[in-house]
């Protein structure tokens, strides 16, 4: 089977796989990673195929929806590419990626580097800022029902890794736990001079909040 029809069959298994997913971890959040793994990668010296199949599979099963369970999807992902019969190197490449790739709270958390997880890292944190993160922020408070904001209570930066997947804090405070800091995380040249564009736009939108929600606007 061609690496074509590879991930032609992938892209069928993770529509098929996340029909009903919300909203911001959803086949069109994959697609729009897998788009900006392939923009990045112009750039950079990498295995297109592994950062294809990476970009795809990468939140084949978001542990933030199976009670934090973190090997639910890497899992998933190789049964799948068993079947396809894709080389067991590649597969291992592709499962360190998911097993990788998340942001971890305020302290980083990687055991694992190679170019093509820095590619669909810079990818996936892409779609966590600018005007789409802000969309999947929001509709992902609302999806576990989180007040907007709450002055009296603080971000907290300092969390570690099981406080930051179990906190219920207002959706605000995770622009300050999270989508602030990825700017300057990020792997790629090309990375870095996208998300400096979409934090700029953060930054006005959070200005903009704060001015409405003291009324002076």
């Amino acid at each position: 089977m061609s690496d074509d029809l590879m991930i032609s069959k992938t892209i069928d298994f993770v529509k098929e796989e996340l029909k009903g997913a919300e909203g911001g971890h959803d086949w069109f959040h994959i697609h729009r990673v897998f788009k900006n793994a392939q923009l990045i990668s112009k750039e950079e010296k990498v295995d297109l195929f592994v950062v294809s199949l990476g970009a795809l599979l990468h939140d084949i099963a978001d542990s933030k929806f199976y009670n934090g369970d973190e090997t639910v999807g890497p899992k998933i992902a190789r049964d799948f590419l068993e079947s396809l019969q894709v080389k067991e190197t590649v597969i291992n490449h592709v499962i360190k990626i998911i097993e990788n790739i998340s942001f971890k709270g305020g302290n980083i958390d990687q055991k694992f580097k190679s170019p093509e997880l820095d590619v669909i890292q810079d990818a996936d944190r892409l779609d966590a800022i600018g005007a789409i993160g802000v969309a999947r922020c929001f509709n992902y408070g609302g999806f576990k029902n989180r007040a907007l904001y709450d002055p009296e209570i603080r971000p907290n930066l300092t969390m570690t890794k099981e406080e930051y997947k179990s906190s219920t804090a207002p959706t605000l405070n995770h622009f300050y736990e999270k989508l602030l800091l990825l700017k300057d995380r990020m792997n790629t040249e090309t990375g870095k001079r996208l998300a400096a564009q979409r934090h700029k736009f953060m930054e006005q939108f959070l200005e903009q909040f704060y001015k409405e929600w003291e009324g002076k606007l």
